[in-house]
């Protein structure tokens, strides 16, 4: 038996401010089922904080509305919409609310936070507060920051003058069956235990069914999509959460009239060879045999 799980945007819980003026909404933890994957989206009001503190397990962020400082030792940082980073395990680091309005990331924790043991999570001393400076991508200082724009998925503008937002191969778009894929964070950016990367499905665009040794999360952004989840059938659309876990079947197709979007996580990390078994080439091999 597999787990998956879909959330649903209207059924979310929407917890109250701490003293902090800081929320998060777990959408994927251990309580699911999960080993691999803490999955959840954070808001800061302007002026709020989030303490420096370091984490066992590595964090990687993606900024969905409004902006934000992230201070670390070595630098205070200005993230804004699109933004997105690594934040490796047991860095220091703290969040500074900035802006008009409220700051909202996806936040990926691999392997899964595990609160019950007391030290997934430490406070350590406050880190300077510099005056923060925007992250420049292409800068290999900067080498735990990236940047996303919904026009990056666009095959046809690929080229060097266009992508000047970064110079390395981590730019290249993947493109199958009416589906593009950029990653975004993967063990070129530094991780060890998991990607972040955005996917997006032309109107005709469809991933037949399959399975990997390793958990996924889905969190719709942008479209309608009818998925998939061993044999179960869903239709999900912006703000909704779903979760396959190792051996969860699984496919997906564009129902919509326009793209579908969303920001999908894996792990821990693909390994090199058979990481995707698609039920339809096995289904090919029985039938061969049988004839």
């Amino acid at each position: 038996m597999t787990r998956h799980l879909v959330r649903r945007a209207a059924d979310l819980p929407t917890p109250l401010f701490d003293r902090l003026d800081h929320r998060r909404t777990t959408l994927v933890g251990e309580e699911d089922g999960s080993v691999h994957t803490g999955f959840g989206l954070n808001e800061l009001r302007p002026g709020g904080r989030v303490r420096a503190h370091v984490h066992s397990y590595e964090e990687s962020f993606h900024l969905l509305d409004g902006t934000v400082i992230l201070d670390l030792p070595e630098g205070s940082y200005l993230l804004q919409e699109g933004d997105y980073g690594l934040l490796p395990t047991g860095v220091p680091h703290a969040w500074r609310g900035a802006g008009d309005t409220v700051a909202r990331w996806a936040d990926m924790l691999a392997p899964v936070p595990r609160a019950r043991y007391g030290y997934d999570t430490q406070t350590v001393p406050e880190l300077p507060a510099r005056d923060p400076v925007r992250v420049d991508v292409r800068d290999p200082r900067t080498r735990l920051f990236g940047h996303f724009e919904p026009a990056q998925m666009d095959p046809g503008k690929q080229s060097q003058d266009l992508l000047a937002v970064s110079a390395s191969m981590r730019t290249a778009l993947l493109v199958y069956s009416g589906i593009t894929v950029k990653m975004m964070v993967d063990s070129d950016l530094g991780a060890v235990a998991s990607t972040m990367f955005m996917v997006q499905y032309a109107p005709d665009g469809v991933a037949g069914t399959h399975d990997h040794p390793f958990e996924e999360t889905y969190f719709f952004l942008e479209g309608e999509a009818e998925a998939v989840f061993d044999g179960e059938i869903h239709r999900l659309g912006p703000g909704d959460c779903a979760w396959a876990g190792a051996g969860c079947v699984h496919g997906f197709s564009n129902t919509g009239v326009g793209p579908l979007r969303w920001l999908e996580t894996q792990a821990p990390q693909p390994p090199s060879r058979h990481s995707y078994r698609f039920t339809r080439d096995w289904e090919y091999l029985r039938e061969a045999l049988e004839s």
